[in-house]
């Protein structure tokens, strides 16, 4: 069960957060295993310990050590195939390190599946009814989800990055210049997906068009807005918002503005302190999310509502509502600066 490939989850423990973001982006092993001057298993990383780190306000320029296990699960060379299962099963991991007396690595156990893609019920709505009005003169007879990216619409990259994430049931909503994209589209056949359609009369906004879903999803389901280029992982992001219990979870990306002017601080009339164009950093909401069903018993049908609202609404009732930071790369495609962006980024693959 040990993998060939467990050299690339390898990284020196001087390493960079964003260094190990790459490293998992290079091996697909959803782990990275820092070691140490003398070759020895420092601690390891995973995708979670990175949104946690991002979460607590670490940059991806700061040292990955901050983030890591530093006494992560291991099991020696000797261990039975089926034990190792066991060990896998009983604590939800999907990758085990092999290391010998000296903590040297000497291989890594992965779950058999984590390789295969799974195929999963949620559904994905994905909000494609927008004018585009910034993008014109390019929607003029173009409605922005049909703008081609690479060679295809953007809406076609989302469904196909959906698709290797085994999600196979997409609900778009439409409303601007929407026959077209019906007509593009059609059941989703030739993509291998089913596709159906929310048409909407006038916008409602994204938590007013979730209002207009014939038949609710059975389980947790994605919502994106349509013009959205991302390398998210769609799954792990069901995954995040099932392992944390929450009723709905938002994407958010940090942002940072700096002050271009140095800043006085005061108490009354008296100077409290100097601060040298200071960088504030929050986190913008990136326009995808996981809900659960009975996340739309709180919206009326045919009512305008944008999802901040809707989520307020929530949390408001005691409803669980959380964040699940992106380190992905991500790009709102709303000027024609964006789809040179997205271009680029697409031919950079």
């Amino acid at each position: 069960m040990s993998i060939d490939n467990w050299r690339d989850a390898l990284l020196g423990s001087d390493a960079t957060i964003g260094e190990a973001v790459q490293s998992l982006e290079r091996s697909s092993l959803q782990i990275v295993l820092l070691m140490t001057g003398e070759n020895r298993l420092a601690g390891t990383i995973t995708d979670g310990d990175i949104r946690r780190g991002m979460l607590r306000g670490l940059s991806l320029d700061d040292k990955a050590d901050a983030i890591m296990q530093g006494e992560p699960m291991v099991v020696p060379p000797s261990l039975d195939r089926k034990i190792v299962l066991q060990i896998m099963s009983a604590n939800k991991i999907h990758q085990l390190p092999i290391v010998d007396e000296a903590r040297s690595v000497l291989g890594l156990h992965v779950w058999d599946e984590i390789q295969v893609p799974l195929r999963r019920s949620s559904t994905m709505v994905v909000m494609a009814g927008g004018k585009g009005t910034r993008l014109r003169p390019h929607t003029e007879n173009c409605p922005k989800p049909l703008l081609p990216v690479a060679g295809k619409p953007m809406l076609e990259h989302i469904v196909e990055r959906a698709k290797k994430a085994g999600i196979e049931r997409f609900l778009f909503s439409v409303h601007y210049l929407g026959h077209m994209i019906e007509e593009h589209f059609g059941d989703g056949s030739q993509w291998g997906v089913n596709i159906d359609y929310i048409r909407e009369d006038q916008p409602l906004g994204t938590g007013g068009a979730l209002s207009l879903i014939a038949e609710r999803p059975s389980g947790p389901f994605l919502v994106t807005n349509g013009d959205v280029m991302t390398d998210v992982g769609y799954g792990d992001m069901i995954d995040y918002h099932v392992l944390h219990s929450a009723v709905a979870t938002m994407a958010v990306r940090n942002h940072e503005m700096r002050n271009e002017f140095g800043v006085v601080h005061t108490n009354g009339l008296d100077i409290s302190g100097f601060e040298e164009k200071p960088v504030v950093r929050s986190h913008v909401n990136a326009g995808i999310y996981v809900m659960e069903p009975h996340a739309l018993d709180f919206l009326k049908s045919g009512e305008h509502c944008d999802m901040p609202t809707l989520f307020e609404r929530l949390r408001r009732d005691g409803r669980r509502t959380i964040v699940f930071p992106l380190h992905e790369q991500w790009l709102d495609v709303g000027r024609p600066d964006d789809l040179a962006l997205a271009e680029a980024a697409s031919a950079a693959k």
